[in-house]
């Protein structure tokens, strides 16, 4: 009989739909055909060599046995890697990939040759890559699911923007309110002065309706109140929204006390966070909570996973039957993947001596803006450890994004590495919720299988359980979605991958191979930190000044004033503040008082006696009414070592370095 289809054999008795026929005695077949299975659902039937060989005697015993062979409905036969992507070609999901992948097989030269060389090479090895499959996706296959990832990130974002909110509301007043150290009301009137219309797109901000402290205070309390809805889940997808702009409103008015790394990420993942929300289960998230309807289990793919038990099929059957926000969670991934590599890169790219020859460690712990106790005995430990230290760190953040990419187990692995990184530099110097929300970006890459290990049981089965059910016969394939919504979601995954791409260190030199057009969109964007760059201590400062301000009402006798959480008696411990953002002005040392326009402001305010900048400090020398004088010194601070401190009891060493601020006073 002539093969007008292109295969090798044809049978007599077709079947009515393509049929996958594997080896029922190979776990490694067994394995990977409960996977393309779960891929092409009902438009292919899968059966076991050993149950249907006897149906299709054109198909010799030993073909049968040396790899799958499909056959297809006009009775054509194909057979090893032909036959695996002619399969996928058939999936209602991801069809147009698999038959590009299809087209490539078949029509691109060499790619035939090699994938069939590699479908032999492992087939002859079937248990060698059997364990090899075990020991980097699991035991048995299941269809991932993130429900319970999607849960618990959602609701760290919640608590992190509730810090972020709050903290900032116990200091607006101090920092731009009105008689603060930057009013936001100033700052727009002089926008509102030199800029036009296009003002509104530059700054962001719902301050525009108004900039008294009152609104202000609204902003950053009503934000916190807000945050706690999400924790709850709570009216999740419209409140994150709310939370995003109220947060890009205070950012755009923040100056240079909302210019913190932390701060566009958090922007950045509340972006991605309020579509992630939205389209995991579309209506779910906008809706209060409330009674939920029954849903069917889906039919398992293993027999030993159908015996687990009704909870195992019902958490499967959940995602199943529901839309996935597969290009969220990877967006969120990507940032992830952008935010560890670049801050890697960001050290190398510079240059700095002390990051190339690893000697970066022996000068961090001291220098960082605000160090915890346990920075003090970081700083006591070897050179050797702190080289060693500063290699693992490179590792990490140079090399575990990519796993990010790998399959699952390594997957996880990259997670737990990141993790683990992120609490050491959580225990030796306080970064806010910075930590925090880079392990809320981690939780993405892992599956409800891990995650459901590790979490108690009802904690498990809740964001399966709190979902509306959807009937079997709605009449939309999962994850189909309007055409509309499908175009705008890959042309925002465009833009943030493009945009990603160009603030990575070390990329600018791609500008001149994108259109102006592409430029021109993606850094006029720029206003809503949609995408951000990032890189902390791509240089590394080697020596601390900490500024002293200190006031006096004869110009004789000066008393100092005391920050709550910055350097300043040499006997006081380091502080725990994390995840709090003091947004002190450290940073005002690593430059003159002349390059920080604002310090200017902040010492007027200590002569004015401004209540909100005075409760950004923990003393006040002159509780009876503010100074005539005011001037600022600078003490060059390093932490003392363990013989220093058992004879002082100090935790640091200081120097006087000179005059940071002159003797200034208010004129009469």
């Amino acid at each position: 009989m002539p093969d007008n289809s292109g295969g090798k054999v044809i049978v007599v008795n077709p079947p009515r739909s393509p049929l996958l026929i594997f080896d029922g005695d190979c776990s490694f077949c067994r394995y990977w055909v409960d996977f393309w299975r779960d891929q092409t659902g009902d438009a292919v039937e899968y059966a076991a060599s050993q149950e249907v060989a006897s149906r299709f005697p054109e198909i010799s015993p030993e073909s049968l046995r040396r790899s799958v062979q499909l056959v297809i409905p006009d009775g054509s036969v194909y057979g090893s890697a032909d036959a695996v992507f002619r399969s996928l070609a058939f999936a209602p999901r991801g069809r147009w990939r698999h038959r590009v992948t299809l087209w490539t097989y078949r029509k691109v030269p060499g790619v035939r040759l090699l994938t069939e060389g590699s479908y032999r090479f492992i087939a002859s090895h079937r248990d060698l890559f059997y364990w090899v499959t075990r020991f980097l996706w699991g035991k048995r296959y299941e269809r991932p699911s993130y429900a319970l990832a999607r849960w618990i990130f959602l609701r760290l974002m919640g608590l992190i923007y509730f810090v972020a909110f709050f903290s900032f509301f116990t200091q607006i007043s101090g920092l731009i309110g009105q008689q603060g150290v930057l009013p936001a009301s100033r700052l727009l009137e002089i926008v509102h002065q030199q800029v036009g219309p296009e003002r509104y797109w530059y700054f962001p901000t719902l301050a525009w309706f108004s900039s008294s402290d009152g609104f202000l205070k609204f902003l950053a309390g009503g934000g916190a109140a807000l945050s706690l809805l999400v924790v709850g889940g709570i009216l999740t997808g419209p409140v994150l929204a709310l939370l995003w702009a109220s947060y890009l409103s205070l950012v755009a008015i923040g100056g240079d006390f909302m210019t913190f790394q932390w701060d566009v990420l958090l922007l950045e993942a509340g972006f991605l966070a309020i579509f992630f929300a939205v389209t995991e289960w579309v209506s779910a998230p906008w809706r209060l909570p409330g009674p939920s309807r029954e849903v069917r289990p889906e039919r398992t793919l293993d027999p030993e996973i159908e015996n687990r038990g009704s909870e195992a099929r019902g958490l499967r059957s959940s995602s199943a039957q529901r839309p996935s926000p597969i290009a969220f969670l990877w967006l969120l991934r990507w940032l992830l993947f952008r935010l560890m590599l670049s801050s890697g890169l960001a050290k190398l790219v510079s240059e700095d001596p002390t990051w190339r020859n690893l000697t970066a460690l022996d000068y961090h712990y001291f220098t960082q803006p605000l160090p915890t106790p346990v920075a003090w005995y970081a700083a006591q430990l070897p050179q050797g450890f702190q080289r060693f230290s500063c290699a693992v760190m490179f590792g990490i953040e140079l090399g575990v994004p990519f796993l990010i990419l790998a399959p699952r187990r390594l997957r996880h692995l990259g997670a737990g590495l990141m993790v683990f990184l992120q609490a050491l530099i959580a225990l030796t110097g306080n970064y806010t919720f910075f930590n925090l929300l880079t392990v809320a970006l981690c939780v993405t890459l892992l599956d409800d299988a891990l995650l459901r290990r590790f979490v108690p049981r009802r904690l498990a089965v809740r964001p399966f359980a709190s979902l509306p059910g959807q009937s079997e016969d709605a009449g939309e394939s999962p994850g189909r979605r309007p055409l509309v919504v499908r175009i705008l979601t890959a042309a925002l995954a465009v833009f943030l991958v493009v945009g990603g791409v160009l603030h990575i260190p070390g990329t600018g030199g791609l500008q001149r191979w994108l259109p102006r057009q592409a430029l021109e969109v993606v850094y006029g964007a720029e206003p809503l930190h949609l995408v951000n760059g990032y890189g902390l201590f791509a240089v590394m400062t080697t020596s601390r000044l900490e500024i002293i301000v200190q006031g006096s009402n004869d110009g004789q006798t000066w008393q100092d004033y005391e920050f709550k959480d910055k350097p300043g008696d040499p006997r006081r411990r380091p502080p725990w503040v994390e995840p709090f953002q003091p947004r002190q002005m450290w940073f005002a040392a690593l430059g003159s008082y002349r390059d920080n326009r604002w310090y200017v402001n902040f010492m007027v305010r200590l002569l004015q006696g401004s209540p909100g900048v005075l409760r950004l400090l923990a003393k006040n020398p002159f509780p009876d009414g503010p100074p005539l004088y005011i001037r600022a010194v600078a003490y060059d601070y390093h932490f003392t070592n363990f013989a220093e401190r058992r004879a002082t009891g100090d935790w640091w060493r200081r120097e006087l370095t000179g005059t940071y601020f002159p003797v200034a006073s208010l004129r009469r």
